[in-house]
């Protein structure tokens, strides 16, 4: 399976960096192609509404780093959204790219997979609630089965994510795709 993986934090071994890495880890040891975007290190303009993707040939009016992207998106059978949780929902970085699946909308519906991981520092899942609504509304919109979810909590630094079972988890899910 192809397997695109989505990042928005901009710390390269920070919290969701770890969980990525585990999560590669158990996909490739399953045999599954990935191909990697991090959100924070590329140059993505928010989507304006312009409707230039949906009138017209020229697609998205913006030649940033989501032509790169597109291909991959349009082609993964799985899509893995990995972000931290700075204030109730994905960050901002991630947000824009999925906002930029606007140009791509009629081809993305079905057949598909389709996990979120975050971390936050806050020991309180309810943090998350903003995040995980989001996913679940997106999964239902562009029929995608969701394969599963890593919410890590109280971990601020990759040290205390180091020290929880969710790692592990995201391991598994990496296996199980």
């Amino acid at each position: 399976m192809k397997v695109l993986i989505m990042t928005g934090s901009a710390h390269k071994n920070g919290t969701t960096a770890y969980l990525t890495e585990q999560l590669i880890k158990g996909a490739e040891e399953n045999g599954h192609e990935i191909y990697r975007f991090d959100a924070a290190f590329k140059d993505v303009h928010p989507c304006i509404a312009c409707e230039k993707c949906h009138n017209g040939t020229v697609g998205c009016v913006f030649k940033d780093d989501m032509q790169e992207l597109n291909p991959h998106l349009i082609e993964a059978d799985v899509i893995v959204l990995v972000s931290p949780i700075y204030y109730y929902d994905i960050n901002a970085q991630l947000k824009a790219v999925i906002d930029r699946f606007y140009a791509n909308d009629a081809v993305l519906h079905g057949n598909k997979k389709a996990v979120l991981m975050v971390a936050m520092a806050d020991d309180n899942t309810e943090t998350a609630n903003g995040a995980l609504e989001t996913f679940k509304g997106m999964a239902k919109y562009l029929e995608w089965d969701i394969a599963g979810t890593v919410v890590g909590v109280n971990c601020m630094t990759p040290d205390m994510l180091k020290n929880t079972d969710y790692p592990k988890q995201a391991y598994e899910l990496g296996k199980a795709l």
